[in-house]
């Protein structure tokens, strides 16, 4: 049967996560013959692969298992974009989960495009941060950002909050769109869903917002990869994820529309900016050395770009000099984060 939307599994040692996620996918979309869940196995070491087999042998018409060498998310989702048979792709990472009523709502909107011969690049919907530990949720919506309830371009985006950057929980590509960016996702790190919900933007013509709290993204657990700590000892890989968005575009000439230069170029500022910052938090010179290296390359690169970061308050405030200097730089750093709940 032909298949609406491919949701894509990556899957590490998920063996204790990732039922939640799948259970939450097929009821959901009351286990619809046009809905594909690919579960990929990057390698686990637990009981991971077994489990996906299972959920394959029990719903043969809906879940592959696919099973590959261990080689990172970004690897995952690659796998993941190669074997999808849907005409739409998101990744669901293996200890979020999907509302069943929001769910039932995108397949809906999805299918009705679909009846009237029409299709979109991509479909934006809202998540929300489910911090179980502390019984807390925070919604993140595009309302005054985005038009709602109609297919538009670029040049009718607005302006986009600090909190309001499309991140990977709030996307879902046209899959033959997602494969065209040719994703440089690279193995064994961490952050590549930022290239993720950048790379491919400018190749997406056509939009629609659906203000919907569809994906719930779990938050909060020791050791989780947007854990403060867990950050500043895999800073070489924001250092890493940075440089590829980089090298990904010179906006102000490789992206016509100039809403979406101007939201990329946000975009990155904050990456660039997060790398900055957390230099700073980690206390080692080593890393405060590869951020101005970073921002030299930067300049070197591409001036113009460099001047809208650098000269921007965000570039600014977490680059401001001498030792007193950079404690202010964590000040406000740790002010925004309380504000607008970043993790």
């Amino acid at each position: 049967m032909h298949k609406i939307i491919t949701f894509a599994i990556p899957c590490y040692n998920s063996a204790a996560d990732m039922d939640h996620g799948i259970t939450s996918i097929l009821e959901g979309s009351d286990f619809a013959e046009d809905v594909e869940i690919v579960i990929v196995d990057d390698g686990s070491q637990d009981e991971t692969a077994a489990k996906a087999d299972e959920w394959a042998q029990r719903y043969p018409s809906i879940i592959r298992a696919v099973h590959q060498e261990n080689g990172g998310h970004g690897i995952a989702v690659l796998t993941g974009i190669r074997e999808a048979q849907g005409t739409y792709y998101k990744v669901v990472d293996s200890d979020d989960w999907l509302d069943g009523s929001a769910l039932a709502t995108m397949l809906s909107i999805l299918r009705g495009f679909e009846e009237r011969g029409m299709q979109v690049d991509l479909f934006i919907s809202n998540y929300v941060y489910e911090k179980v530990y502390e019984n807390k949720r925070t919604t993140i919506s595009y309302r005054g950002a985005l038009p709602r309830k109609k297919v538009f371009t670029w040049d009718k985006i607005g302006y986009f909050r600090p909190d309001q950057n499309l991140l990977m929980h709030s996307l879902t590509y046209r899959t033959e769109v997602v494969r065209a960016a040719n994703l440089p996702l690279p193995a064994h790190t961490f952050y590549v869903d930022n290239i993720y919900a950048y790379v491919p933007l400018p190749l997406c013509k056509t939009m629609y917002y659906a203000d919907i709290d569809l994906y719930r993204y779990f938050i909060g657990r020791e050791g989780q990869s947007v854990n403060e700590a867990t950050m500043i000892r895999r800073l070489d890989q924001q250092f890493r994820i940075t440089r590829i968005m980089m090298h990904a575009y010179h906006l102000y000439q490789d992206v016509p529309e100039s809403r979406l230069a101007s939201y990329m170029m946000g975009y990155f500022t904050m990456m660039m900016a997060v790398c900055s910052v957390f230099s700073k938090l980690s206390g080692d010179e080593a890393n405060k050395a590869e951020s101005k290296k970073l921002w030299a390359e930067l300049k070197e690169y591409d001036e113009r770009m460099y001047r809208h970061a650098r000269g921007g308050i965000l570039g600014i405030g977490t680059n401001l000099p001498t030792k007193a200097g950079e404690k202010t730089s964590i000040a406000l750093y740790r002010a925004a984060s309380k504000i607008f709940k970043f993790n």
